[in-house]
């Protein structure tokens, strides 16, 4: 248990070292105040190194306040890949909360990844996740009664819909009905150049920031805030994100369900 002088010292150090922007990203977010159990997940001693070696291109104590994750809430994560935003949100939530870890069934080149993401669902403290495995789109996709979720997190993935085939309108229901009245759609996605739509999802892995914002509010989301956080005004956006060494230009996205 962490007393709560501690937790306040934590949640000071984490702010000061997790709200100075990396170098070539904008810095027209102001920082948001970083809550002591965000601050204490990020910090848990338990968390892989590889997770924390990808903390810096991330910033996901910012990126989970700005999206307002709080201990108790029902929470998803759809294409979870390996884990990170999962065991996060996990972390986050805690023993009362309840993460849903959403995969597509993994293809042989992906192993590496699904061998990752069960290990994490075997490490103590992981008993609030939940694990899914059916496709993105499938129209049972999350395991819960309408209305019932908090927020639900798609990171770096939703252009990824467009290079399995995927229908994006069937996610973006399924989502609308899990979310309860003023639950958050998450997303976070790198960047394309303006008007291009979907030509660099299976290229650069990239997509246009506009078309997403105009398909996701056609699903009856309304755009509440976006973050400049993860921005870099310096990347022509003609390039594969892995050539950026992580540090691609990235919009944050809050939708709301009204």
């Amino acid at each position: 248990m962490i007393g709560r002088p501690y937790r306040i010292i934590l949640a000071a150090i984490a702010f000061a070292m997790l709200a100075v922007p990396r170098a070539g990203f904008s810095a027209a977010t102001a920082a948001v105040q970083i809550p002591p159990y965000i601050a204490a997940a990020i910090s848990a001693p338990a968390r892989p190194a590889k997770d924390r070696e990808m903390d810096g291109s991330r910033q996901p104590a910012q990126v989970m306040a700005f999206f307002g994750v709080k201990p108790g809430m029902q929470v998803a994560d759809l294409w979870a890949g390996g884990g990170y935003t999962t065991e996060l949100l996990a972390r986050i939530v805690g023993p009362d909360g309840k993460v849903y870890s959403q995969n597509g069934p993994f293809p042989e080149k992906f192993k590496a990844a699904k061998t990752t993401w069960q290990g994490r669902l075997s490490e103590p403290g992981m008993n609030n996740v939940v694990e899914v495995i059916k496709p993105i789109d499938a129209p049972d996709l999350l395991p819960v009664a309408p209305g019932t979720l908090d927020a639900v997190f798609i990171n770096l993935n939703y252009h990824d819909l467009f290079d399995v085939g995927a229908d994006p309108a069937k996610l973006n229901a399924s989502v609308f009905k899990a979310l309860k009245p003023g639950g958050i759609y998450a997303i976070v996605d790198n960047s394309a150049q303006p008007g291009s739509g979907i030509r660099d999802t299976n290229t650069l892995h990239r997509i246009d920031e506009a078309f997403l914002i105009k398909q996701v509010e056609q699903a009856g989301f309304k755009l509440a805030a976006s973050s400049d956080l993860l921005r870099n005004p310096k990347d022509p956006r003609t390039e594969p994100f892995w050539k950026m060494n992580h540090t691609q230009d990235r919009f944050i996205l809050k939708f709301v369900k009204p």
